[in-house]
């Protein structure tokens, strides 16, 4: 465990003097130190840190809730759906139909649709806590998307199981679906009405106290949530929106800082452990097809997005680019596919396509001002910034944001 935060650490000094984002270095470390390339092995096995990498997903998410308020989400809550459901169409839809085109067979297809479908809230999130864009009006859509995301990522779960299980009970399928449907909404309503209650179970002037309580608040819904078939991190990102509203908001969100850089590094790692780079040549055209098709639809959807917020270019871009990168949903599908007996091209596809695209969504993240020059709507960004970059997130002073330029 020393010698993954270490190796971590390392790589990520060494790259920020190029400027290079922390997210691809950490995923880096976990690969060179892995058991798939030769050398030196920290870890033997990836699920020796499979609940630490939990943890770290939990944690970003639940710092993602921290920052907005219920009354964000209903402010702009059509518009969040609007464009949640127009990149979910896009992308998902240009997913399925390039499973088709592969001629891998129908149950991959379906597996394909969600891989290429879904963004990695993991990175979406670490992306917009490093380039200091927690407070950019285009945070909201992006928010909105990943909630979405999620909501969809539920029911296609409940009902890619039993076609991968070779069950074809549509009852059962609905009834996983409703299980997990019917949860979010509690969720929903906990948020809306329980903050009060929430608020002073955790409210105490001894950090130790506080910090005992968030963390087993979070962690236990989240746990809560994978057992009702909801993702754990839109159960811990709900509890952030509970207690971001509370008294003890900015404690809360000051104390869970280095918490969250932590075990966010661990979860990169653990990433990286998984993937095994001498399985990547035999599906190299196909990964690079993938990422192209990626590319043009996540441009797209941010474009539509833009529009239905009344963004300009700016804003397009940047939510394009934070959008772009996959990560551990696309994993977890390759786990589903391999104990399902499906074509075995397809775990080192994901793992592939995962990798090119955890690379390059943060770093074109970073660069988003090069797209913006190219797309319509130059000149209305309305509060977002044209040069890719944001004001800095309240209260972290962890790392310098340039100045916004509008």
């Amino acid at each position: 465990m020393g010698g993954a935060f270490l190796a971590a650490a390392v790589l990520a000094r060494l790259g920020g003097r190029i400027e290079l984002p922390t997210i691809p270095l950490f995923i880096l470390a976990g690969i060179l130190l892995g058991p798939h390339t030769p050398g030196i092995v920290l870890v033997s096995d990836p699920h020796d840190l499979e609940m630490l990498s939990a943890l770290g997903l939990v944690l970003l998410l639940f710092y993602l809730g921290l920052e907005f308020h219920l009354d964000d989400l209903k402010a702009g809550g059509r518009k969040m759906a609007l464009a949640g459901g127009a990149y979910l169409a896009l992308n998902v839809g240009a997913g399925l139909g390039f499973g088709f085109a592969l001629g891998w067979g129908t149950s991959e297809a379906l597996v394909l649709a969600g891989v290429l479908g879904i963004s990695s809230s993991a990175i979406v999130t670490k992306v917009l806590v490093d380039l200091g864009r927690i407070g950019n009006p285009e945070t909201k859509p992006i928010l909105g998307i990943i909630v979405v995301e999620d909501i969809f990522l539920a029911l296609y779960l409940a009902a890619l199981q039993p076609i991968l299980s070779g069950a074809d009970s549509l009852s059962a399928a609905l009834m996983d679906g409703g299980k997990a449907f019917g949860f979010l909404l509690l969720l929903a309503l906990a948020a809306r009405y329980g903050t009060r209650v929430v608020g002073r179970f955790v409210a105490t002037k001894d950090d130790e106290l506080l910090v005992i309580s968030f963390l087993g608040i979070a962690v236990f819904v989240a746990g809560v949530s994978e057992w009702f078939g909801v993702a754990d991190a839109i159960g811990a990102f709900m509890v952030g929106l509970m207690l971001g509203g509370t008294t003890s908001g900015d404690r809360i969100r000051k104390l869970v800082h280095p918490l969250r850089d932590a075990f966010g590094a661990i979860f990169f790692f653990a990433f990286g452990l998984s993937i095994n780079p001498g399985d990547l040549p035999t599906v190299l055209w196909p990964v690079l097809a993938a990422v192209v098709v990626t590319l043009v639809m996540n441009i797209a959807a941010g474009v539509s997005a833009a529009r239905i917020f009344g963004f300009g270019s700016g804003p397009a871009a940047n939510i394009s680019t934070t959008l772009l990168a996959r990560g551990e949903f696309a994993l977890i599908l390759a786990t589903m596919a391999a104990g399902a007996g499906l074509d075995k091209r397809l775990a080192p596809f994901i793992a592939g396509y995962v990798l090119v695209l955890a690379v390059l969504g943060p770093l074109a993240a970073g660069r988003s001002h090069w797209l913006a020059r190219i797309l319509p709507g130059r000149g209305k960004d309305d509060g977002g910034d044209g040069d890719g970059r944001g004001a800095p997130e309240g209260g972290d002073t962890s790392r310098e944001a340039a100045p916004a330029t509008t």
